[in-house]
């Protein structure tokens, strides 16, 4: 099993990494619209879709990825991560809820979100590209470090159980680990402008340190909640995994479940600040 991860690992980092360093922004937004396709299929069954209606939705969700890029409005795309952060307020409603089983209402409001958060996620991943490689990187890096704090925080001293019915595994030890990487990472990226431009020097530059650190708050929280909910449309179905399209990794959304959330978020702060 390390193995297969090790080697599709490798194999993802061959793709992904010329595309991000040498090749035009085309080229990113073809790898997007197949992380949308891809991605809205996986979700498609995690809300209960069942026979051809998962790729239907697949091809949904790319329709409005392109549908909202040639909107005529120059503000669309503000107004599209907008939608989505509202509808990931909506995803915290259903996680307040817990599990339950997926109902044919659950479904259709699941399609919804869905077709406003992935569409939402690719247009804030060119929009970071476009303010910098080192902003889109280190928007991620915020994700990546919390992650990874909180699972040796946890697995080291947690106790208390941040969802047990949806994630038994995440302890609020861990989250509050994991967010005190990032933060170290953030500010100290920040406060030395360090590969600029990053996320972080781009925030620090229009509002200083302390709007950096309750900006990396936010985006900490917002991480979890992706991955929580993600988790928590798996129980309701069943799944494991949200697909096997990553050997040893699972599927796509189980790679971007906190990023989902995280890039429009950080989208929005450059847009804004």
């Amino acid at each position: 099993m390390l193995l297969t991860r090790v080697i599709t690992a490798l194999c993802l980092l061959l793709l992904i990494l010329p595309i991000l360093f040498l090749a035009p922004p085309a080229a990113l937004a073809g790898l997007v619209a197949v992380i949308v396709l891809l991605g809205g299929w996986e979700f498609g069954r995690l809300i209960g879709l069942r026979g051809a209606w998962p790729y239907v939705y697949a091809v949904a969700c790319l329709l409005a990825l392109i549908g909202w890029h040639d909107l005529p409005d120059r503000h669309g795309l503000t107004w599209l991560l907008e939608a989505a952060v509202v509808c990931w307020g909506v995803a915290l409603i259903l996680l307040a809820r817990g599990v339950r089983t997926a109902t044919p209402g659950f479904t259709v409001l699941g399609a919804i979100l869905g077709l406003i958060m992935l569409p939402a996620f690719g247009h804030a991943t060119m929009i970071l590209r476009g303010a910098g490689i080192g902003v889109l990187l280190t928007a991620a890096v915020l994700v990546w470090a919390a992650d990874i704090g909180a699972y040796f925080v946890g697995k080291a001293i947690g106790r208390r159980k941040l969802a047990p019915s949806i994630s038994p595994g995440k302890s609020w030890e861990g989250a509050i680990g994991g967010w005190l990487l990032a933060m170290l990472i953030g500010l100290g990226l920040a406060a030395t402008h360090a590969f600029a431009p990053t996320w972080f020097s781009v925030m620090a530059d229009r509002g200083g340190l302390v709007l950096v650190a309750l900006l990396t708050t936010l985006l900490v929280a917002a991480s979890i909640v992706g991955d929580l909910f993600e988790s928590l449309l798996k129980r309701q179905v069943g799944m494991k995994d949200s697909s096997r399209l990553l050997p040893g990794h699972g599927g796509v959304l189980d790679r971007i479940d906190a990023l989902v959330p995280v890039f429009p978020l950080a989208a929005l702060m450059v847009t804004y600040f």
